[in-house]
């Protein structure tokens, strides 16, 4: 009887055991499910085009809604908890991360070129520099082919017409690295009587005009012969399409280069070593015979708080996806909006951030 018992009670326990096992099983992780509002650069804009379908058709529980309204509205509408994500051409500065302690994460590296719109001279790539295109926005220089111009030109017929220099009328980053490489070619002119920023007081110059958005921006030189403006490059393509000029730009080494991504690798290769860990930091007229002078991390400004769990793991995941070669930096998102992968060494420092957002 006892061993009748005994075998019985084995048995039982071999058909126990299994079950106990599947029951401790862990059960499969639900899909994550949030609606992400997004705002801010009208140059990183595009890529947010391109990114979000692709993303959201893998991830469908997750809504990402972008729109183009320049980076001192993605600043302003981050720091007071309208949107999950600002964009913004524009690091925070250090009183305004005081105040409002986001994290600002760069996502790639964006390009601006300087364009013109010249009759007969639009395929020739002018060569212009930092003081150059400050005297154009004090009014100092007032004329195509003013000695300035001429100098930096040799050979070029340049027109004695008026220069139309245009400028954003809204908060924008273009605006702040613009200003910042005048600023910084130009130290004691533009750097001490305009300074940089999102917004600056622009000088009065009879016949200069004022544009919203990057795509402003092209419409004004494109419906103005001899103007001149400064547009990111993820416009490049409607720039060459509306047959309309690019600048050489004098960099810190004296060498005029053009914007590619050669020139902005060769820019971001010497800026790595110099980035902090919250990434903000200035990548304008680097040092480089190589490098172009106008160049920029691409931020998203981010809470690290989030109001609930789903949303800080839904960030965390586009925000990873975003920067991998395999997602979001890869070539052929990049390569469309003429932006710049980023280095190594960077998608570690943004990694390490992404995983701060809780």
């Amino acid at each position: 009887m006892a061993a009748m018992m005994a075998a019985l009670a084995i048995a039982m326990l071999v058909l126990v055991r299994p079950a106990s096992r599947l029951a401790a099983a862990p059960l499969p992780t639900p899909p994550l499910s949030a609606n992400i509002l997004e705002t801010g650069s009208s140059l990183l804009y595009p890529l947010f085009q391109l990114w979000v379908p692709v993303y959201t058709k893998a991830n469908r529980g997750v809504k990402i809604t972008p729109q183009s309204t320049g980076s001192g509205t993605g600043i302003a509408q981050a720091t007071a908890g309208l949107v999950q994500i600002g964009a913004s051409d524009a690091y925070m500065s250090d009183a305004l991360v005081r105040q409002h302690p986001l994290l600002n994460i760069p996502l790639c590296i964006s390009v601006q070129m300087v364009n013109y719109n010249l009759p007969g001279l639009n395929r020739v790539h002018l060569k212009v520099s930092g003081p150059v295109l400050a005297g154009i926005y004090q009014g100092k220089i007032r004329y195509w082919d003013d000695a300035a111009i001429k100098g930096l030109n040799p050979g070029v017929a340049l027109p004695h017409h008026l220069i139309i220099p245009v400028h954003r009328t809204d908060g924008s980053g273009d605006t702040f690295i613009f200003t910042q490489y005048l600023s910084f070619s130009d130290p004691s002119g533009w750097g001490q009587s305009v300074s940089y920023g999102t917004t600056v007081s622009w000088p009065p110059v009879s016949g200069g005009l004022g544009a919203e958005g990057n795509p402003g921006m092209v419409t004004a030189i494109q419906d103005n012969p001899y103007s001149v403006a400064y547009i990111g490059t993820s416009f490049q393509n409607a720039i060459e399409k509306g047959g309309l000029g690019i600048a050489l730009l004098k960099n810190r080494a004296g060498n005029f280069v053009f914007p590619s991504a050669k020139t902005a690798d060769s820019a971001a290769a010497v800026m790595v070593s110099k980035t902090p860990q919250d990434e903000r930091i200035s990548l304008i007229f680097a040092p480089g015979a190589e490098s172009y002078p106008i160049i920029n991390y691409e931020y998203a400004l981010v809470s690290r708080q989030q109001p609930s769990a789903q949303m800080a793991a839904a960030l965390r995941e586009f925000f990873n996806w975003a920067i991998s070669e395999r997602g979001g930096n890869a070539p052929h998102f990049m390569d469309a909006v003429h932006f710049v992968p980023l280095p190594a060494p960077i998608v570690k420092l943004s990694a390490a951030q992404i995983e701060e957002i809780q």
